[in-house]
């Protein structure tokens, strides 16, 4: 629990303004579902919104960052421009991948964001080979690999965490443990006792926290952030946290008891935050007001532009390595 004494009140209602802009993003980005303007699924990320914002505020525009299916809040808190990627949900033109990628896919290489992935886990070794390239450039930049409980339950944890172990690399590995791998309770089919036990197997130094703790968030990532940049090699965070809508936008989550959701939207990060600064009621007010007026917005311009011409349809395909000539 984060101690009132030591507030940055300034800093939490940046968090909280950060947090309302992924909220209303996630809102408007179900409302483009339910107008069927988005074709596909749509992971909100409503109750998880203090890990991404936590995290990022810590990470530099140059330094990396991987996600997973759920990962328009990572995606905003690095700096992606809500307008492109609202259009890139719809599959519109001006999209952060030019209306191409989708929810899942969403990448924005001048903000370090290397990609959500629709591959649970695949993010993982993706982030090590990104580790590695930054060590043999010499360069300070970290990468911040974000994935879900479930992953842990994939090899390609296994062989992420052991190269970016024994390279050495500047990784900080995030665990955003929601409890659910997709509609399936994590500890039912999870051995042993989880995330942190298992970074801490390869020689990982592995925190545990809050994840909806905001500030307990911040302060953990500043330091762990800081340590690797420095060439400390890569730290594992497991934030504990619940999703509070469905796996999807349309799922109904009917495996959890209405009563368990009920309770956890007392813990909602974002209401926490704002009881930290009494005094900055109106500033927060503020910034919420303003950020559903800015996705608003996003939303109302990404429904009017225009779809990618079909002349586009075969650009960005790679075609390296093809024997046939002019293959694409």
């Amino acid at each position: 629990m984060t101690d009132r004494r030591n507030i940055d009140a300034n800093r939490v209602v940046d968090h909280c303004r950060m947090m309302w802009r992924i909220r209303a993003f996630e809102e408007n980005a179900l409302r483009g579902l339910d107008e069927k303007i988005v074709l596909g699924a749509i992971h909100p990320t409503i109750g998880q919104e203090a890990i991404a914002t936590g995290i990022c505020a810590n990470l530099n525009r140059d330094d990396v960052l991987l996600s997973t299916h759920r990962g328009h809040g990572h995606t905003l808190a690095k700096g992606a421009n809500p307008e492109a990627m609202m259009r890139e949900l719809f599959g519109k033109e001006g999209g952060n991948c030019g209306g191409k990628g989708g929810s899942m896919h969403i990448a924005d290489f001048g903000v370090g964001m290397l990609g959500a992935n629709g591959v649970v886990s695949a993010n993982i070794v993706i982030a090590a080979g990104a580790g590695h390239a930054i060590k043999l450039k010499g360069e300070k930049k970290v990468v911040c690999c974000i994935f879900g409980d479930g992953a842990i339950n994939r090899g390609p944890f296994l062989e992420g965490l052991n190269w970016a172990v024994v390279f050495n690399l500047p990784v900080l590995f995030v665990c955003e443990d929601n409890g659910f791998a997709a509609t399936t309770r994590t500890k039912t089919m999870t051995g042993g006792d989880g995330p942190s036990a298992r970074a801490r197997s390869f020689g990982l130094q592995a925190k545990e926290i809050d994840g909806n703790d905001v500030m307990a968030v911040d302060e953990t990532a500043r330091e762990m952030i800081d340590a690797i940049r420095n060439g400390g090699g890569p730290r594992f965070l497991h934030a504990h946290t619940y999703r509070l809508t469905g796996h999807t936008g349309s799922d109904p989550a009917t495996y959890r008891p209405k009563e368990e959701v009920e309770e956890k939207w007392k813990d909602d990060p974002i209401v926490r935050a704002s009881a930290l600064v009494d005094g900055q009621k109106d500033a927060i007010e503020k910034a919420k007001a303003e950020a559903y007026a800015e996705m608003s917005r996003a939303f109302d311009v990404a429904k009017a532009a225009s779809f990618p011409s079909a002349d586009l349809a075969f650009t960005d395909v790679q075609d390296a390595g093809d024997p046939r000539q002019g293959a694409y």
